[in-house]
């Protein structure tokens, strides 16, 4: 039973975060200030840690320093109604697994966990990810295929980091709704194949192949 700590200042959010998260198969612990949420982070084991920044006591960002210095290897989703580019730079800076603004889909915060767990946590994560001549940048969160930066939304990353992390493999529909987009079930939509075609218009139109009647991948060979 994974172990997760959320720390947030609102009982309503670390109430309502839990109660999912346990319905889930989560084994969940709470704190509502920093200074709490770091002691138990330092000392608890958890397999992952949703930290919100503004905190009393002791703020997130600092919080997060101390607590990778202190566990390089520890995944920390923040989660957040600090929304503005230069602070989300500054939280994977200083080694947070991944980062969702509040307002929030709880759909997508469970989906984002789980995909956090699945990756090993030996030590800090990439900064960036390379295959077939194309450059993902972790931080920045823009791709390269040469040509120089290109500005990805943010559903177009988490598509794009998806399918390279997965390289060779063939990633069904159903998994990337669920993965991706949060989705326990095929709402019936083609937001998948249109994400895809932003990606190819962007990246070039062989970057993603599509396995007929069955989903996509990225090649590598």
């Amino acid at each position: 039973m994974p172990r997760v700590l959320v720390v947030d200042d609102e009982p309503r959010i670390v109430s309502f975060v839990s109660r999912a998260l346990a319905a889930e198969g989560f084994q969940v612990d709470g704190a509502m200030d920093g200074a709490r949420g770091l002691d138990l982070a330092r000392t608890g084991g958890y397999e992952l840690v949703v930290l919100d920044l503004l905190l009393p006591s002791l703020d997130g960002l600092s919080l997060l320093q101390e607590l990778m210095e202190a566990r390089p290897a520890q995944r920390v989703l923040v989660l957040s109604a600090v929304s503005d580019v230069e602070t989300k730079v500054r939280c994977l800076e200083f080694g947070a697994s991944d980062y969702l603004s509040k307002p929030f889909s709880l759909a997508e915060l469970v989906a984002r966990i789980r995909a956090r767990l699945r990756q090993p946590a030996s030590g800090p994560e990439k900064r960036s990810l390379q295959v077939r001549g194309v450059t993902l940048d972790l931080t920045r969160r823009v791709a390269d295929v040469g040509g120089g930066p290109v500005s990805l939304s943010e559903r177009e990353f988490l598509l794009l980091e998806h399918l390279m992390r997965r390289e060779g493999d063939v990633c069904t529909r159903q998994r990337l709704l669920q993965d991706v987009w949060g989705y326990s079930f095929d709402p019936g939509s083609n937001v998948v194949d249109v994400c895809v075609g932003r990606l190819r218009a962007k990246l070039g139109a062989d970057v993603i192949e599509t396995v007929r009647n069955v989903g996509y991948r990225f090649d590598g060979s």
